[in-house]
């Protein structure tokens, strides 16, 4: 079964000040990074914004408008599932990640797969889970709620620094020293 890659970009970004996907880091905005991860691991890839959503004019990826509300990354989960029959959900703020890790992700079988236990992203979901996942979305629950005995894919590496998430100013700053390291 094909797996596509849906990069989640419909958030406020509040906590780095707005429009996450076009914060720059290292001279790329921030949405490029899993764009690119996704790519290179094999994946068609599309990117799940709302309407209102900024988003790089140069951008290699194709766009899903989800709807304005709920503000919640399920929402372009479910939106991206409507279309695909199974999505790697990948946040559009996690910059380093290993497009081997992706590609395992992509070859599990299973229903619902993560990279990391209890990290809800990067995860794989499958179209079955739906209503599973509306649920979840109109209880307003975490992610990590539509993923009961989810198995992690097998990895060739476990880098601490592809989980790195650019949530803050900090984290940007954090992020831009990593990117300077060999």
């Amino acid at each position: 079964m094909t797996v596509t890659a849906v990069v989640l970009a419909g958030g406020r970004g509040s906590r780095i000040g707005g429009e996450k996907a076009l914060v720059q880091l290292g001279g790329r905005p921030l949405i490029s990074y899993p764009v690119a991860a996704a790519r290179a691991a094999g994946l068609s890839v599309v990117v799940a914004a709302k309407r209102s959503t900024r988003l790089p004019p140069s951008l290699d990826a194709g766009v899903l408008v989800e709807p304005e509300t709920p503000v919640h990354p399920l929402l372009g989960v479910i939106t991206a599932l409507e279309q695909y029959p199974a999505v790697i959900a990948i946040p559009c703020d996690m910059p380093f990640l290993a497009p081997a890790a992706l590609a395992a992700l992509a070859a599990a079988r299973d229903e619902v797969a993560t990279l990391w236990p209890g990290r809800p992203f990067p995860a794989l979901y499958r179209r079955a889970l739906i209503p599973r996942l509306r649920h979840v979305l109109e209880a307003g629950g975490p992610v990590r709620f539509t993923q009961p005995g989810a198995h992690a894919a097998p990895l060739t590496s476990a880098h601490s620094r592809e989980q790195t998430v650019i949530n803050t100013p900090a984290d940007l700053v954090a992020a831009e020293r990593l990117l300077s390291r060999p």
